[in-house]
């Protein structure tokens, strides 16, 4: 064989390696830098949502998040039910109502409304409480935040999942000027091609009966093309809870009865005479008598008495 042509032999074998090697560094580079991408993304990526659950306790609160996440209350902040005075027809009304659904029964969404301090919001996690009572561990209760409620259709996907009845809680429930999260509400509450989870019940208190302001609903019926319309779209949202439960003013014979029942059952060393003129002292300086007012002259009293509640 001719010099040159083996020459040129050797030389294609040599370019020919070169360029297996170039190759081989190629792909090995390549390789590198997909895996530092991969890293890359794995850092910048949301480690995967744990399932949420509601076990472990009979109380919750949720926050959306991110990462969504339903955190536990071991201890609610209560007060014993037959330590509520003055709201006999409402705790019935709602001790019914809650107790039926407990129990595994279609109940409704209840709307509490009414004036400040009357004992709403305490009457629901009393429920609740009397409920897991006559059936243990069969009802939970989940607060969700005004100002999450947009994120309630989120909420209800998460408890389609899950075994237990839940009472979904939101505590002075209002609407502002210019706030559409009252259309989130309404479609959740009845409409919607899903509707409301069967295991799932919602329960609001509010100190307004349409949970707007008037002065809003008026303002709408003066701008609207058809005032009855735009009327019928805000009141509608307060059609849509089966129960209105109304609460009011307490009478001083109320008042007494509240500061009483509280007396006896923190066994306070007062008689029931000075208790009276106390209280009333006490409802004079606050502008008022109410459950709330009532509550807070027991913790001044039971203060002043060196009595530990």
């Amino acid at each position: 064989m001719p010099g040159r042509v083996k020459r040129r032999m050797r030389a294609g074998c040599w370019t020919w390696r070169r360029i297996r090697a170039k190759r081989a560094a190629m792909t090995s580079l390549n390789d590198a830098l997909l895996l530092r991408i991969a890293e890359a993304l794995e850092r910048l990526a949301p480690p995967p949502a744990d399932r949420l659950s509601l076990d472990g306790a009979d109380a919750f609160v949720w926050h959306p998040g991110p990462p969504a996440r339903l955190d536990p209350v071991p201890h609610v902040a209560r007060v014993e039910l037959t330590l509520l005075k003055g709201v006999e027809r409402q705790k019935a009304i709602l001790m019914e109502n809650t107790l039926r659904f407990a129990a595994g029964f279609t109940a409704n969404n209840a709307m509490l409304w009414g004036a400040r301090g009357t004992g709403k919001s305490s009457l629901v996690k009393a429920a609740h409480a009397a409920a897991n009572e006559a059936h243990p561990g069969a009802l939970v209760l989940l607060e969700i935040q005004r100002e999450d409620i947009r994120t309630l259709p989120d909420l209800l996907n998460v408890l389609r999942l899950q075994s237990r009845r839940v009472l979904v809680f939101c505590d002075d429930l209002s609407f502002e000027r210019e706030d559409a999260d009252y259309k989130a509400l309404k479609s959740v509450l009845d409409g919607g091609i899903e509707g409301r989870p069967a295991n799932v019940l919602f329960y609001a208190t509010s100190n307004r009966r349409h949970l707007m302001p008037r002065d809003m609903i008026e303002n709408e019926k003066s701008t609207a093309i058809n005032p009855a319309e735009a009327v019928e779209e805000k009141v509608s949202l307060s059609d849509r809870f089966g129960l209105w439960i109304g609460f009011h003013n307490t009478d001083q014979d109320t008042f007494f009865a509240m500061i009483e029942g509280y007396a006896e059952a923190m066994a306070l060393p007062i008689e029931t005479e000075a208790l009276r003129r106390a209280a009333v002292e006490w409802s004079v300086t606050r502008g008022g008598r109410s459950g709330r007012v009532a509550w807070q002259f027991i913790q001044d009293m039971a203060g002043r008495l060196g009595v530990k509640l």
